[in-house]
Formats: C-alpha cells, sequence, structure tokens
C-alpha cells in the first residue's frame, strides 16, 4: 500500500484520522523526530487544542525548519484544524507565539454577540471564484453543496483577494455575519480549518484527494451552487450504554433513567449493540453519536476495556464525531493504588477514537466548590485541566435538571421562570435543580448557576438534558433550553423528550439551541434520522445534507 506520514504533535483524536486514511488505501507511517520529516514524501500535520499551546510544543520539539522544508520542497502537505492554523502568522489565541508564516493573516476569535462560540458544526467550504468558468471546478474534491465539520474558537477572517495576491485558492464559510477562511490550497499545500477525518463521505472524498493528487475536478451543474446559510442545524443520535445482568454491553433507554422492563424479567432494557447501533446512525445521516456509559465504572474506567474496544470498532467505521461520557474523573487504579487524573483517563478514550469527553456528577461537584471560593478557578478540575490540553471543544457537560415549583419566585433563593406549565398545585413559578448520580441526588444548585461555572472552568458545550421530559417522547422543555441559552455563550444540545421529527423542528424554531439530541424514538426504529432531517428539510430549517459514501 502506499504511504503518508503523519506527525503527532499534539493532542487530540489522532486515531480517527489514522483510520480514515486506512479505509481510502494508504498505510500510516508516523514522523517520531525532525530528522524524520526529510524521509516524507506526503505529510499530514493534524492538530487540535490550543494554539499556542500546539504550536509551542511543535517549535520545542524542533519541528519548524524541517515542516517549512518539507513544504518548500515542492512534496504535498495538508494541514487540519490547528494544522491549517500552525501556516498563518499568528493568532490572537496565543499573540507571542508565531506561526509559520507560510500564508499571511492572523487568527481571531469569533465574536459570540450573536452567536455560540466554540464554532461547532457542519459547515460549508465554497471555493472562492476566480472567473466565469471558476465555480465549475472542484480542489480536492470540495463541493459547495457539502458541509464539513468544524470545531474551533478562532479563525482567519476572509479578505477578499488579500490570500488570493499570493497564489492562493481559499474555501470559505460563514458563521453568523463573519466569513472566515475554511482551506486554502496552493501548489503542493492544502489545508483546512474543518476535519475532513469526521466529516462523513464530504470529508473522506476531500482526503482522498489528497492522497491520490487530485487537486482539481470538474463539477457537475447542480453541485457548483455556492451555499451561504452557514452552520446547520445539528441531528446527533445518542446511546446509553449499560452492562446487563450478563456482562455485556447493550444500548438501553428508560423512563426517568429506569432502564430495566416493567415486565417479571425486570432485566436491563435491550435495544441493540453499542457499534452496530453507532453504525447504523452513521449511514442514515447523524452529525454525531454520543455514548453514554451508563454503568458508571462500577469498578473503574481504567479497566473498562470493553467500553474502550466499542469506541475503537466505532472509530473505525463511523466517520462523524464521537463523544463519550461517564467516569471521565479522577481515580484510582486498583492495580497500584496509583492516584490517576481525569486528564489521564480522559486521554485513554481520545486515544481509542472519542472527539470529545463528557463529564457529568463531577462537574456538579466542581461548580458546587467554584460558587463555595466565591468563584475561584484552582486549574485542577476535571474540566479545567482537559480543556487545557485538549481544548475547550473537546469537553461536554452533560447536565441533568429537573423542575421545582413554587407558589412564588419569593419562595427561594433562586433564580425563578413563570412557567406556562403549572406545577401539581397549580403552581406559576418553577426553578430547574441540578442532579447527579443518574438523577439520585438533588443538589440545592440551580441549573443557570452550574452551566455559567462550568463555562467559566472552561467546557466548550452543555448537553441538556431533562429528568421530566426523559422517555417521555412529549418533546423538549422549551423553558428550559431558552434559560440555559441565555446564561452562556457556548454551545447548548438539547435532549430528553424527542418523540418524532415534529420535536426536533419545534425545538430549532422556537429556541436558539445548537444542536438536539434523539435516542429512544431511534432505538426502538420509529423514527430515522434520515427520515428526521428530511422533515426538518420541507420545513424551511438547514440540514446537513445525506450523502453515500461512495467516494
Amino acid at each position: 500500500m502506499p504511504a503518508v506520514h503523519l506527525l503527532d504533535y499534539a493532542a487530540g483524536n489522532i486515531r480517527s484520522l489514522v483510520n480514515a486514511i486506512e479505509k481510502l488505501g494508504w498505510d500510516v507511517e508516523w514522523i517520531r523526530s525532525p530528522d524524520d520529516v526529510a524521509k516524507a514524501d506526503k505529510l499530514i500535520l493534524p492538530g487540535v487544542g490550543h494554539f499556542g499551546h500546539c504550536l509551542t510544543q511543535f517549535a520545542n520539539a524542533g519541528y519548524v525548519e524541517p515542516v517549512k522544508a518539507h513544504i518548500a520542497s515542492g512534496k504535498p502537505f495538508m494541514g487540519i484544524c490547528v494544522g491549517i492554523q500552525a501556516l498563518f502568522e499568528g493568532s490572537d489565541e496565543a499573540s507571542a507565539v508565531p506561526g509559520l508564516g507560510v500564508a499571511r493573516g492572523r487568527l481571531e476569535r469569533f465574536d459570540n454577540s450573536d452567536k455560540s462560540v466554540p464554532h461547532i458544526g457542519w459547515n460549508s467550504a465554497n471555493t472562492v471564484s476566480k472567473g466565469p468558468d471558476a465555480a465549475l471546478e472542484s480542489i480536492y474534491g470540495l463541493r459547495p453543496d457539502s458541509k464539513y465539520y468544524y470545531v474551533h474558537s478562532y479563525a482567519v477572517p476572509y479578505r477578499k483577494g488579500e490570500l488570493e495576491k499570493d497564489g492562493w485558492t481559499v474555501a470559505t464559510a460563514k458563521y453568523g455575519n463573519e466569513i472566515f477562511v475554511g482551506a486554502i490550497a496552493r501548489d503542493n499545500v492544502l489545508a483546512t480549518q474543518f476535519h475532513p477525518e469526521k466529516s462523513g463521505a464530504a470529508g473522506l472524498r476531500v482526503l482522498k484527494a489528497f492522497l491520490s493528487g487530485n487537486k482539481t475536478s470538474p463539477l457537475s451543474a447542480a453541485s457548483s451552487a455556492q451555499s451561504t446559510r452557514g452552520l446547520t442545524r445539528r441531528i446527533i443520535a445518542c446511546l446509553d450504554v449499560r452492562a446487563n445482568d450478563a456482562g455485556d454491553l447493550v444500548v438501553t433507554k428508560g423512563d426517568q433513567y429506569d432502564v430495566r422492563e416493567k415486565s417479571g424479567s425486570n432485566a436491563v432494557r435491550n435495544l441493540g449493540k453499542p457499534v452496530q447501533k453507532a453504525q447504523e446512525y452513521y449511514h442514515q445521516g447523524a452529525d454525531e453519536v454520543t455514548f453514554l456509559n451508563i454503568t458508571s465504572f462500577r469498578d473503574t474506567p481504567l479497566k473498562d476495556l470493553p467500553m474502550l474496544e466499542v469506541l475503537r470498532q466505532t472509530a473505525a467505521t463511523v466517520f462523524v464525531p464521537l463523544t463519550i461520557g461517564g467516569g471521565i474523573r479522577d481515580t484510582l487504579d486498583p492495580a497500584t493504588g496509583r492516584s490517576v487524573p481525569a486528564l489521564e483517563v480522559a486521554t485513554l478514550y481520545f486515544q481509542s477514537g472519542a472527539d470529545k469527553v463528557s463529564i457529568g456528577s463531577d462537574a456538579v461537584t466542581a461548580a458546587e466548590a467554584y460558587y463555595a471560593s466565591k468563584r475561584t478557578l484552582t486549574g485542577k478540575t476535571a474540566i479545567e485541566t482537559i480543556s487545557e490540553a485538549y481544548g475547550a471543544q473537546a469537553v461536554v457537560v452533560s447536565i441533568d435538571p429537573k423542575r421545582v415549583y413554587v407558589a412564588s419566585a419569593s419562595d427561594t433563593t433562586h433564580a425563578t421562570i413563570s412557567t406556562s406549565l403549572p406545577g401539581p398545585d397549580g403552581e406559576a413559578h418553577c426553578w430547574y435543580a441540578c442532579t447527579s448520580q443518574g438523577g439520585r441526588k438533588t443538589h440545592d444548585l440551580s441549573v443557570t448557576e452550574l452551566v455559567r461555572a462550568v463555562e467559566a472552568m472552561g467546557a466548550g458545550e452543555i448537553l441538556l438534558n431533562c429528568i421530566d421530559r426523559d422517555g417521555t417522547n412529549s418533546g423538549f422543555d422549551l423553558e428550559l433550553i431558552r434559560s440555559v441559552k441565555a446564561a452562556v455563550k457556548i454551545p447548548v444540545i438539547a435532549s430528553s423528550g424527542a418523540g418524532n421529527a415534529d420535536h426536533f423542528a419545534e425545538v430549532f424554531t422556537e429556541t436558539n439551541v445548537d444542536a438536539a439530541l434523539g435516542a429512544g424514538m431511534f432505538h426502538r426504529g420509529e423514527w430515522t434520522v434520515k427520515r428526521v432531517k428530511e422533515v426538518l428539510g420541507k420545513k424551511g430549517l438547514d440540514v446537513r445534507p445525506f450523502e453515500d459514501e461512495e467516494i
């Protein structure tokens, strides 16, 4: 098989990129030292996380000059995510750290006054037209009617003609009112802000074009129209994974988190195998797949080899983002008695194929300590340490709130909402109390207090569940979602209550939520992700188009 070299200098889910390359028929060889760079023909520079951390690590390891020499030699080079950022002169994320200066420009943080930051999800990569016929030509397989997966807070603003005058072909994307650089290409260089290895068939097509050296190809008239609608509505398939009584991992679903059958068997509800279910949802067009391990590592996450294997097998065939939750916390290695920090536990899952980790109960404990210390950040919580190493976009906080009704707003110290869904005794006000341990423990901490705390700690996304709606198929709690979206600037995923496509349409039109998640309705076969997207499309909501994986 032909080979491509990867330089693994930074934190991130490199395993998924390797899987994508191998699927396309290439072998991966690793750059282990600066001297190895000269041996590479095709070189890919991936990277996820903080610009300053990654570029400092890159420079300290002695890679700057060898990589610049590789690019200057004319041999194929590809940069992904931080890999494209490294090519520019610098970033406001770390103003004192220089980039490679291969391309002129500097990264700026997205304005969060009108949108969530980080920018997470599926967006366009439209090649900027250079003439009347340029729109009919695809650069490295990029298509205007395709969507690609982005996850970042900083980007190079697109200023017409600045990169082009240096010979770069530029593909742009739009987020809110900001147009930014999604990809650049010149001579032997291709670099993408998006992750092709996580962009399904569209991304695999780009990787294949680079590996094969196919810089340009004709576009059909049907696919040449530029997309201007920007970020799509994300549909996420969630799999609650639990060991059944025989010790096998199964996908399950419960009502208010009770996952046992109501019949005489009282067995754990078995709705399928995790890997096969994830593959089904990927082929149906799911934008992301989330695994929540609700067994919660009865021993220790370090010994939870079956879940690691689920991730490895899924990442080998599912080329959209994967999130893993359950047990991402400081723990004790029972074999050695060694204290293992949450960062090390998270690293196990990133190395096995996860793109994000979800933190639940430990986030509640950390938030309580944050307020008890008058909003002091210690730098030692799981959220802070993982965010620092892998970037905010890699840390999801999963929240399980429930309604607490009060007759009057003055009956509680917590901020309340005036609800259109009165309580059992006609109460017209409520607040949302956070829970932990799978909903078994209720805390004197409101959902808005929790989300503000974890945002301050560095979380990049909120997975907003709702105990009151879980398993009801009655729709999302719109009042809860609105209150949380008003409290934070980071993206929020609506969860709990989806029973049909209209519930997704409702949450996207009635709130400004960033994504919505379904579980039971998909597991039971009542709806497919593809059918939900078809309904949303007919209602005028922009969703990622279905693309067959024929590349």
